[in-house]
């Protein structure tokens, strides 16, 4: 299993970075590496890269402007994600990790770089959406 780890601070009140990660149907107005998101039910949802590729989350843990974490699942690995938001006034510490499997043995080499670009450039969107 690899993990990846990645914190930031946010130029926004909790309460804003929260309502952003957690509209998940929101995330093609923002987010550069999807073109769509499908909402399942309450605990349920597919995002779909640029180039249609489905990924399904499934929500486990969430606690109101603290925790959310879900496991992560697509033919090529399966995994669970953990945010942790920490109010620090008007910023907001975010602290998300990836622990993931790879699928397929030729992906294990890469799967470290690959969730690094992916966890930057979700926060370089995130920032961009909300500073």
């Amino acid at each position: 299993m690899t993990t990846s780890n990645v914190k930031a601070v946010i130029k926004s009140d909790i309460h804003k970075v929260w309502e952003t990660v957690l509209a998940v149907e929101k995330y093609s107005m923002w987010r550069s590496d999807l073109s769509k998101t499908e909402v399942v039910n309450e605990k349920q949802f597919i995002e779909y890269s640029r180039t249609g590729y489905p990924t399904k989350f499934t929500v486990t843990v969430m606690k109101l402007y603290k925790r959310w974490e879900f496991d992560m699942d697509n033919t090529n690995m399966t995994g669970h994600w953990t945010g942790v938001f920490t109010s620090q006034g008007e910023e907001t510490e975010i602290d998300f990790t990836e622990y993931v499997l790879a699928k397929k043995i030729f992906m294990k080499p890469f799967l470290k770089t690959y969730l690094k670009k992916q966890q930057a450039q979700f926060i370089m969107d995130l920032k961009k959406a909300l500073e």
